[in-house]
């Protein structure tokens, strides 16, 4: 993206919004509140905005609760014994896949680890686990106690690819070689769609072809990717992939997570995995006393242990349908404007700061590689900036010990919040 086509300027963040076609969707969450007006809400990578139509979701399932009580399993406005299926078909389009290969249910890191109780099968010659680094804590702690769980030792059988010294973000040639490297020893290649850390998008379709080609397992954690930037997790060929549904997917604090299995597994009767009864097929799963051998329904549903907790699918509903509404493609657009204007903003004001500039952007600069956020490095008293920017009304997050994550999401942000963002920032 060519920073020349933005400007500096109040006026000229308005009518960015005023042309924009996704404006209109803003008026759909709720933004918290700043003195007499709204925050500036870029912490979308961590939380997701509320939207409006939430609580009316939520009380028609206590409506039918009341209601119908048990009955509301198959009579209700929203079954709940089928509830869980009405969201394939979006969550599909989100990541690139066929509905029958996606699945909503648990939360992230337990999803991780029914995946590979199915996909990391460790053999003596062929045992290690791949990562990127910066990596996400739960992720470390999940492959490690993979690991160790089979005997295995996490500090010989641990591959981390870490940027280079004095770089901030991987390098795709080392990613990619580093599989290939490594490749016939390595059982399951794990990587963040989008770094939690630097905002890294990783070259996803290169990285699954490589593993494909040396015989590993590749799964995904798409914490961060899934409703960020467009994937195409069916076509790359992607064995797995987890993702939360709490961040850039708006369903709230602790929502249920989303799934996905490659139809080329989903047949597979014989691959190991952990069993429960909503995995079972579902034109037996009532007959449990009768037929007590699992029998996996087909596809990513399959891998389900429980019943869906409908209160915390509930949300879900209000958020897929402004996905749905909105598509991909053009939240993709304004996203990639939305962080050009930024990083053109932030280029002005340490351009005017000089040798004081106090803020360094480490994520990547061309739009292609990196999805909503921007990691910047603070190098001046880094936890006062971030308590500053609260108090001015800016919400950011810090992640010690000196990167701020900033976040303009395009269901709900507008250019006019960025020009906020920066001004505040140039003020302080």
């Amino acid at each position: 993206m060519d920073p020349r086509e933005f400007r500096g300027g109040e006026d000229y963040a308005r009518a960015r919004d005023e042309r924009d076609p996704l404006a209109a969707l803003r008026d759909r969450f709720l933004v918290p509140r700043h003195g007499d007006g709204e925050r500036v809400y870029f912490c979308g990578n961590s939380l997701g905005l509320q939207p409006r139509r939430v609580r009316d979701v939520i009380d028609e399932e206590l409506e039918d609760w009341a209601k119908l009580a048990v009955d509301a399993h198959f009579d209700g406005r929203r079954p709940w014994y089928s509830y869980h299926e009405q969201f394939a078909p979006s969550a599909a389009r989100l990541v690139g896949a066929r509905p029958s290969e996606v699945v909503l249910m648990n939360s992230l890191t337990v999803n991780l680890h029914l995946m590979m109780v199915s996909f990391y099968r460790p053999t003596a010659k062929r045992r290690k686990i791949l990562i990127d680094g910066p990596t996400f804590p739960s992720d470390i702690y999940a492959v490690k106690s993979q690991i160790a769980m089979h005997g295995y030792d996490p500090g010989e059988d641990l591959i981390i690819v870490q940027p280079r010294d004095g770089e901030h973000t991987v390098r795709d040639g080392d990613l990619l070689g580093a599989i290939a490297e490594h490749g016939e020893h390595i059982e399951l290649v794990l990587l963040s769609g989008v770094n939690f850390f630097t905002g890294q998008l990783l070259n996803i379709e290169g990285a699954a072809r490589v593993a494909r080609d040396h015989g590993c397992a590749m799964g995904l954690d798409l914490a961060h990717a899934a409703g960020n930037v467009p994937l195409q997790l069916h076509d790359w060929g992607v064995d797995f992939a987890a993702w939360c549904s709490y961040k850039y997917l708006n369903g709230g604090p602790g929502a249920v997570a989303g799934c996905f299995v490659h139809e080329r597994h989903g047949r597979a009767h014989d691959l190991p995995r952990c069993a429960g009864w909503w995995g079972n097929d579902p034109d037996t799963r009532f007959e449990m006393h009768l037929r007590p051998d699992f029998v996996p329904q087909l596809g990513a549903a399959g891998w389900q242990l429980s019943n869906p907790p409908i209160f915390g699918l509930a949300p879900l509903v209000a958020s897929f349908e402004l996905f749905d509404e909105a598509g991909m493609r053009a939240l993709r657009k304004k996203s990639e404007q939305l962080t050009g204007y930024l990083l053109f903003l932030l280029d002005e004001i340490n351009s005017e700061a000089g040798d004081a500039s106090r803020v360094e952007v480490i994520t990547p600069r061309e739009s292609a590689r990196r999805g909503c956020q921007l990691s910047l490095l603070v190098h001046d008293r880094p936890s006062e900036l971030h308590a500053a920017l609260d108090g001015a009304g800016v919400t950011c997050d810090f992640r010690p010990p000196n990167v701020i994550r900033v976040a303009p999401v395009p269901l709900y942000n507008r250019f006019h919040d960025v020009w906020r963002f920066a001004q505040v920032l140039r003020e302080l």
